[in-house]
């Protein structure tokens, strides 16, 4: 595992208080990463900060709403002062308030599914660049989803959103690869997770994934930690702008 070794890095994840995110921060800090774990509940981040640190790892918590540009400008100050490096950032966070018909989604709806899941990950991470370029280089992985390529029903605000994400990776990584930051996205299918609950308690779930997906099951979320393990570490320094997608064969 010296080949993924992480060890003396610092890595900010957004989004980490459960789901992707939290396994995510387990999975960077099992490989000698310190972690900071941020989400719109520090208190919830704090929980997972503390199971990592009970597993020998290093973590702390932070509040970061990537609606907030503000909390951004709040964490990488601190991570500034106390670490005085920034090496790994995961665009995790992300927000679905709609789920039904295009025509009945509300503007606020919209709003706050761009704020979250768009416009929070491109702030965070163009404030986060001066850092991130200042050691060496670094590794931004967004979160996006398959609903990037292929919206879907009852999703296109989500779809839309995740698709820009795509387009802002493969926009940066062309700007930033060349100071050594390199910027990926990871593309989950469907995951269990609570922003696919309302994907999972649908009745029609069940046959949809028997007749389209090549792994007939949803994924876990440690399932996606190998992905970006591989994204962030030295053994993908030739690699940038790409999209990942880790969907057990739903879109083929």
């Amino acid at each position: 595992m010296t080949r993924f070794d992480l060890t003396g890095k610092v890595a900010l994840i957004a989004g980490a208080s459960r789901g992707i995110g939290e396994a995510i921060a387990h999975g960077l800090a099992q490989h000698g990463a310190t972690v900071i774990c941020s989400s719109r509940k520090q208190a919830d981040c704090e929980k997972v900060a503390e199971a990592i640190r009970e597993n020998g790892g290093k973590a702390v918590s932070a509040q970061l709403h990537l609606g907030e540009l503000s909390d951004h400008d709040t964490v990488l100050s601190m991570i500034e002062k106390d670490y005085g490096r920034l090496d790994i950032l995961i665009n995790n966070g992300a927000t679905s308030p709609h789920y039904g018909p295009a025509h009945e989604a509300s503007p606020q709806a919209f709003d706050k599914t761009i704020e979250v899941n768009t416009r929070g990950p491109y702030f965070l991470t163009t404030k986060a660049f001066a850092m991130l370029k200042a050691d060496g280089g670094g590794s931004v992985v967004n979160v996006a989803s398959i609903d990037g390529l292929q919206p879907a029903e009852h999703r296109v605000i989500y779809g839309m959103s995740k698709s820009a994400l795509i387009a802002m990776t493969q926009g940066l990584a062309k700007e930033y690869s060349q100071h050594g930051v390199r910027v990926n996205a990871l593309l989950p299918g469907f995951t269990d997770t609570k922003l696919a609950s309302a994907l999972k308690d649908n009745p029609a779930m069940d046959l949809y994934m028997k007749m389209n997906l090549a792994i007939k099951r949803m994924a876990q979320p440690e399932e996606m930690v190998g992905a970006v393990l591989y994204m962030v570490s030295d053994e993908a320094s030739y690699y940038t702008g790409q999209k990942m997608v880790v969907d057990g064969g739903a879109i083929i």
